[in-house]
């Protein structure tokens, strides 16, 4: 099988790629309703016999027209790399987003990426998917576009879960701001996750006993501040349990930006400068101020117990999790 590509020119675009199928979208989350796009691509593609593509765009067009409003991203650009290669993809093309790019027109698009770069021979979005200067571009200027260049266009409806509610990456932000990971996860088909590399802090946690994997993420990551069950992975592919705290540590100081501090169950040994990923499992409480170390020190006694309680046999909620929670890749 050939390797996977991660394509951000397409003056670098593959001859091998070309003439496949397409599924374009931003894809911010790659939830479950994303998913229902790109199986239905992946499964035209193994019918028609030719190469499976994702097209998205970076940076989110979102961020683009509102550069003042930093958007909180669900998976960054290399982790949705990852995940599209775990759904069964040949390459992504992340297409740069840039004010010229915005400009084109819908049949710029059309005619100079999907036909005369991408040669596509179909294309699976959205139902509601937009392109072009405007926002002209259409789902119904897409079908016809497909008769005149001879590509197949196939629109998938929204998804929804079991209460009918769409399955959306802004109602997965909006369940990881308010913590309920639980539910964001079931949005998302798989556990959400973080990835950074470790540095050091301040080793309080150490000298109460509780010491701690740290991580720096985005001013913009949607995520409570409080405290959760977690699965803490190395490089190297070994997973752990943990507890996780995400916040500005009130008892202690409530200067500086937030961290993620894991620690790191029936761990020992040094983390600093790896790249590690953590999967939140489900959210325990939120951030407390204590009055003294004695109380916090009881209170991560009781938040220890909780989380390996959570954590003892955990399963997948899904095959796609299996395969990035719990490094089940079938091989």
């Amino acid at each position: 099988m050939a390797d996977f590509a991660r394509i951000q020119d397409l003056m670098d675009f593959p001859k091998g790629l070309r003439g496949g199928v397409i599924a374009i979208g931003n894809f911010d989350g790659l939830h479950r309703g994303h998913q229902a796009v790109l199986k239905t691509a992946l499964n035209l593609a193994q019918q028609m016999n030719v190469p499976a593509l994702v097209l998205t765009f970076e940076p989110h067009p979102r961020s683009f027209f509102q550069s003042k409003i930093k958007l909180s991203r669900i998976t960054p650009p290399r982790m949705k790399a990852r995940i599209v290669e775990k759904i069964g993809f040949g390459a992504i093309v992340e297409l740069p987003f840039t004010k010229e790019f915005s400009e084109q027109t819908a049949d710029v698009f059309i005619n100079d990426i999907l036909v005369d770069r991408l040669g596509a021979k179909a294309v699976v979005t959205g139902f509601d998917f937009h392109f072009g200067k405007d926002r002209q571009g259409d789902p119904a200027y897409l079908m016809q576009a497909g008769e005149t260049n001879g590509f197949q266009v196939k629109l998938v409806d929204a998804q929804r879960d079991q209460t009918s509610d769409i399955i959306s990456s802004s109602r997965i932000r909006h369940e990881l701001a308010e913590g309920n990971v639980a539910a964001a996860n079931d949005l998302l088909g798989y556990r959400y996750r973080v990835t950074s590399p470790i540095i050091a802090g301040e080793q309080l946690g150490r000298t109460l006993g509780y010491p701690t994997a740290n991580m720096a993420l985005p001013a913009e990551t949607p995520l409570a501040h409080g405290i959760y069950a977690v699965l803490f992975h190395r490089q190297d592919g070994t997973i752990f349990n943990g507890v996780a705290s995400f916040g500005r540590r009130p008892t202690v100081t409530e200067k500086g930006a937030p961290l993620l501090e894991t620690y790191v169950f029936d761990f020992k040994g040094d983390l600093y400068d790896e790249n590690c990923t953590v999967s939140l499992v489900d959210f325990l409480r939120g951030e407390e101020k204590f009055l003294g170390l004695d109380p916090l020190i009881e209170q991560m006694k009781i938040d220890e117990k909780n989380a390996r309680e959570i954590l003892s046999g955990l399963e997948p909620i899904s095959e796609l999790d299996a395969q990035l929670t719990f490094g089940r890749d079938g091989a």
